[in-house]
């Protein structure tokens, strides 16, 4: 189980019985935030609470939008080349979710710092796809105060390794 903490515009598209956000998720990647970006076709942005890996999802049908980004999500999990274990781990853990408002005002920042460099990506480049954007923006290094930066890309790679030897470790 995990939460998808979507911002107050996106809770209104996805029309969703709004709950509070799962403390200890099932899932490694842990609870993503999403917010809507107004693009033709329009798309969510998803960003990871734990690594800052965004993910970039086709927004209609809004209402079956938590339902769909699991989907999104390997799929781009493919683009990174991660080990088809680990995804197929991290899908099984995503088979419940919760649908809640925003609790973090640090990756709320994130997602919108993500959401400005994609809208400026798309329009200096309109042939890149939301695929593309998602691997772009894995390479950017981002922060939280006094947390200090990481890639995202880094830091999914770091959970991966660590999933990866634990698993084998219990073998």
């Amino acid at each position: 189980m995990y939460s998808i903490n979507a911002t107050k515009k996106l809770l209104e598209r996805m029309r969703e019985p709004i709950d509070g956000p799962v403390l200890e998720p099932s899932t490694k990647l842990g609870n993503w935030f999403a917010k809507p970006l107004f693009w033709r076709p329009q798309y969510a942005l998803f960003v990871s609470e734990s690594t800052f890996l965004s993910v970039f999802a086709p927004l209609a049908p809004a209402s079956t939008l938590a339902m769909r980004f699991p989907d999104e999500l390997a799929m781009t999990l493919r683009a990174h080349g991660i080990p088809g274990s680990f995804i197929t781990d991290e899908l099984a853990a995503m088979d419940n979710v919760v649908v809640s408002k925003t609790n973090s005002r640090q990756v709320v920042g994130v997602l919108n710092e993500f959401a400005f460099m994609a809208n400026r990506t798309r329009e200096l480049h309109p042939e890149m796809t939301p695929l593309q954007m998602a691997l772009n923006l894995a390479d950017t290094p981002v922060g939280i105060y006094r947390q200090g930066y990481r890639f995202p890309d880094v830091a999914l790679r770091e959970l991966v390794e660590a999933h990866t030897s634990r698993s084998s470790d219990n073998e």
